[in-house]
Order: structure tokens, then sequence, then C-alpha cells
């Protein structure tokens, strides 16, 4: 504050004693010198992790769901409610997030959130052009492979978390281990895989949830209100 207040008054000792009597000059000299002095500082961009987050964790807590049997009902029908959320908010809104992630320089959020937003949409579009007939049925063997390679991915994707906070690496934790439970029930060991999957799944999808939770308010408030954890290794 006292360094405007000496700027301001510079500024203005300077103007009077450089204008010729004019008062508009004097005027408009003043604005073009102070704001030359004091520089509008520009705003600090957006976070848009919240916004993927909350892509990636309520699409997952309702597959999830499904999976572990908590909502019951026909196959076609209850995946007719996924499908369109994993290509509107789990998809685009995660692909969203990334592009944004990279235009603030964030490789680590490029990455994720792009790459998820696409499993999203390999789902959806796997389970609507095979429901529509336009495909054959993928074989649970292959979509067990696919998912390990998800596994794969996610489980690389987890040692970077190390150095972010700890609820991320959490998320990053449950969700590797995720896919290869799914992964093992595609593969043919057993229907439980699957169920375990989609339990833990929710775990993760309401772990995301919390973290964008937690980031969107303490953006708000400017201020830490909800905890996210430090980072297991630091510097």
């Amino acid at each position: 504050m006292r360094i405007s207040q000496t700027l301001f008054w510079l500024a203005l000792i300077d103007l009077c004693f450089s204008t010729e009597g004019s008062f508009l000059p004097f005027t408009f000299n003043f604005h073009q010198r102070y704001h030359a002095l004091m520089p509008e500082t520009p705003a600090p961009p957006a976070n848009p992790a919240p916004l993927g987050l909350a892509g990636f964790g309520l699409t997952t807590v309702v597959l999830s769901s499904i999976n572990a049997g908590l909502i019951t009902g026909d196959g076609p029908t209850l995946t007719a409610v996924v499908v369109p959320l994993a290509f509107a908010y789990g998809g685009v809104g995660q692909i969203i997030a990334g592009v944004l992630e990279y235009k603030n320089g964030n490789t680590f959020g490029t990455v994720a959130f792009t790459s998820y937003g696409l499993f999203w949409w390999w789902y959806a579009l796997m389970n609507w052009t095979a429901g529509a007939g336009w495909i054959k049925p993928p074989a649970a063997s292959a979509v067990g492979v696919a998912l390990l390679m998800w596994g794969v991915f996610t489980l690389y994707m987890w040692i970077p978390t190390f150095r972010v906070n700890f609820c991320l690496w959490t998320v990053f934790l449950f969700l590797w281990i995720t896919f290869f439970l799914l992964a093992a029930g595609d593969l043919g060991m057993g229907p439980n895989f699957r169920v375990a999957g989609g339990w833990l799944g929710l775990v993760t999808g309401l772990d995301a949830l919390y973290l964008s939770f937690a980031e969107v308010t303490n953006a708000t408030a400017r201020k830490m209100v909800f905890p996210v954890g430090q980072p297991i290794l630091k510097g």
C-alpha cells in the first residue's frame, strides 16, 4: 500500500511541473503516466483440475455402482445411462480440462485428463456401436487386455503423484488397482473380481469428487478450508 501511494504522489508531482496550465492534457498525461508506473496485474488462470476430477469421479461412481451390484436390472438399460454420461461429462469434461492444463503448462494434468477423457469415449463408443449392431460384441478377453493396459498406464501415472498432494495419490492408487481387478474379471478369473473392482471403483470416484470439491472450495475461499494432504515426496 505504501509503495502504491509513493508512486501516486511521485506521478502527481511530476505531472504538476510538466504541464503548461492546460487541465485536459494534465488529466490525460496523469492517467497515462500513472498506469505506466502501476501496470495492472493480470488475474491468475482458473484451475481446470476440479472440472476434470468431477467428470471422472461422477462417471466412475455411476459405472462402479453397476459393477458392484448396487444397481440391478437389465444390462443394456443400465449401460444406456452410463454411455451418454461417459461421452459428455466423463469424456468431454476431462478433455476440456486437459486442454486447459496444457495451456497452463501442466504436463501431468494434460496427460491425465485427456487420457481418461478418451478412455470414457472408448468405453462409450464400444458399448454404443455394439449395442446398435454396428460392430459385433467385443470379446471379454479382449476387453480384459484393454483394461489391463489401462491399469499399467495408471500405475505409471501414479508414480508422479508422489510429489503432488496425498489425496490425488490415493485416487491413482485406487484406480490402478481397480483396473487390474476389472481386467481379472474379464480375463476369466471369476465374477468376484469384477464386483471387487466395482466397490473399489466407488471409493476411487468418491475420492476424486472429494478432491474436486476441496479444490473448488479452497480456491473460492482463497485459503485452505478442506485439506488435500501433503506430498509423500518433497523437494
